[in-house]
């Protein structure tokens, strides 16, 4: 028969947070400053439970270390990939993420590559992706000087936008974005900026500048993905986001039964729009589960969009 591990979000509150993840998926988020659904994880700032079936109440963590027969038995001290929900009331920091070298070596961490794909955006909403700096030395000295404006590179965003974000590359999300989000399973965050911000003790946000200097790309590489590379399916189609060395995305537009080959150590299955079933279970937008290994065929049956996240 094999599995499919259907899986307990873990939500955080954030500073910037707000209540989209509840008005447009129904969550029950823990208040209107709940910024990420870690919809899939087994790190262990958010691990999650699984809901049914065998292995209900088990951490995924604990079944990577225990059951790696799910997994294709691939190698790896913690599960590779970790897929969010976010929601960016406010502003995120202008920040960026290390690479496994550095973040092995400092944080004792995977590093952060990531992927995100904007599910709605408010009118107006921008991105920072990148920035202008051609030398180390410019980089240091906007940031001494406080010159994001010039500094940083942004631009307008809509629903349907996709993006590659290697570890290195200088962003934030910004208010009014909702956005699915594909990465490493790595919690290792520099901020460079945080806007003067304070917490709810009136305390401004740790920054991490020396590190951010020391990881981010200079001069700024823009990112190519697979985006373009559209197959047909017997009921709709499917489109490669992309394919890294730390994982393939791609989005699947159902319009009715299709029966999706899995010939990877496992999928991590996001529906982001729609309703339907998969495997016979029922689902909607907002609705996540992980096929294993040695479930090799399943029945996706209705009319919705799917990512599916693999190694």
């Amino acid at each position: 028969m094999g599995h499919i591990l259907w899986l307990q979000p873990v939500y955080k509150e954030m500073i910037w947070g707000g209540r989209k993840l509840k008005d447009i998926y129904n969550y029950p988020i823990p208040s209107d400053k709940t910024g990420e659904c870690w919809a899939m994880s087994a790190h262990p700032n958010g691990d999650c439970t699984v809901l049914e079936g065998e292995f209900s109440g088990r951490t995924l963590s604990s079944l990577w270390k225990e059951h790696r027969e799910l997994f294709g038995n691939i190698d790896g001290d913690q599960f590779p990939l970790l897929v969010k929900i976010i929601d960016a009331r406010e502003d995120l920091s202008v920040q960026v993420h290390p690479d496994d070298s550095y973040a092995m070596k400092h944080e004792n961490s995977l590093g952060k590559t990531e992927c995100w794909y904007v599910l709605d955006a408010d009118e107006g909403t921008q991105m920072v992706m990148g920035h202008h700096a051609k030398t180390r030395e410019e980089f240091v000295k906007a940031i001494e000087n406080s010159d994001y404006d010039n500094l940083l590179h942004s631009f307008p965003i809509k629903e349907g936008d996709f993006f590659y974000i290697p570890a290195g590359t200088l962003h934030a999300i910004c208010s009014g974005s909702f956005i699915y989000e594909a990465q490493q399973s790595s919690d290792i965050t520099y901020r460079v900026y945080d806007y003067h911000r304070k917490d709810t003790q009136g305390k401004e946000r740790e920054l991490h500048v020396q590190q951010s200097i020391d990881v981010t790309t200079i001069p700024f590489k823009p990112s190519t993905s697979d985006s373009q590379v559209i197959n047909k399916i017997d009921n709709g189609e499917v489109k490669r986001l992309v394919s890294s060395p730390y994982f393939t995305l791609d989005k699947y537009e159902l319009t009715a039964a299709n029966t999706i080959i899995n010939d990877k150590p496992f999928q991590m299955v996001s529906v982001i729009k729609g309703i339907g079933c998969i495997d016979g279970k029922k689902v909607k937008a907002g609705d996540h589960c992980i096929i294993c290994s040695d479930k090799r065929e399943v029945l996706f049956d209705g009319k919705m969009t799917v990512m599916i996240c693999t190694v």
